[in-house]
């Protein structure tokens, strides 16, 4: 059984957090900071990235393994009677769908911010073809082109030319976080299918969640069409895809407003 990574701050109600990308929480401190004013703030960093083990070997990562840590983080921080708040973006979405399909134990409400599992969608295996695009561009012209054809990827546009380059070398790739998300996340996770039967059992504790500068794109279209396939609340967060870095402030005010409601209790918001 693999050590688990992660750092707790504030105080009230427990919240677990669990980033997206490879797991590692860059760019959450600003989030994490408004957030620990009113919750137990736990990050939750499933490879240990932020926490040693950046440029150890990773392997292909599968959504699973990280939803059955963030369970057995539960199980140490969570006081004995004591139910948790989560919130996942990204990968991290998709593995907190997971964690309350196959974990609801415990599990008081949870968020899933723009989970890529695409398989769900009418069009699924196109969009997964265009994930494994973005995979084989990092190998042919690396990170800048395959940053250049995710973008348009999720934006649903014909792919612009891209930049040309080369992929990291073996030990630049492992101490970059982007390149092991390509590399070992990014296609494992978005073929994942979440069990809509599952979540729709659970419905009433789940909120799928986009950001409103993703209108009209494939992660807004992601999560509302599991929304409505799981019976769940739909909310939009400010920003886009990254909104808990764009909008660090903003997005902690109305997460608090979704889990805890004007008075204390959790009554997500709808939209």
């Amino acid at each position: 059984m693999t050590d688990l990574h992660y750092d707790v701050r504030g105080s009230g109600p427990l919240l677990l957090i669990v980033p997206g990308g490879a797991g590692h929480p860059m760019g959450f401190g600003p989030l994490t900071d408004a957030l620990a004013h009113r919750f137990t703030v736990v990050t939750y960093d499933p490879l240990g990235l932020a926490h040693g083990r950046l440029g150890e070997p990773v392997a292909d990562q599968r959504v699973e393994e990280w939803s059955d840590g963030a369970s057995r983080v539960l199980e140490k921080v969570l006081p004995e009677g004591e139910s948790a708040y989560v919130l996942g973006t990204s990968s991290g979405g998709i593995a907190v769908l997971d964690l309350l399909a196959r974990h609801p134990q415990r599990l008081r409400h949870v968020v899933a911010h723009e989970p890529p599992c695409v398989r769900v969608l009418p069009d699924g295996a196109r969009q997964q073809a265009m994930f494994r695009e973005v995979y084989d561009t990092y190998r042919a012209a690396g990170l800048q082109a395959a940053a250049v054809r995710l973008g348009a990827g999720l934006a649903g546009q014909e792919p612009e030319e891209s930049p040309s380059g080369q992929p990291l070398p073996a030990d630049e790739e492992l101490s970059n976080p982007m390149a092991l998300f390509l590399v070992h996340v990014l296609r494992q996770f978005s073929s994942y299918a979440p069990d809509t039967k599952a979540l729709a059992a659970s419905s009433d504790r789940l909120t799928l969640a986009a950001g409103s500068d993703s209108r009209g794109q494939l992660l807004h279209r992601t999560a509302r069409f599991l929304s409505e396939h799981s019976g769940s609340r739909f909310v939009e967060f400010p920003g886009g895809h990254v909104g808990v870095a764009e909008h660090p402030l903003a997005f902690a005010e109305l997460l608090g407003e979704t889990l805890l409601g004007g008075g204390g209790t959790p009554v997500p918001l709808t939209t």
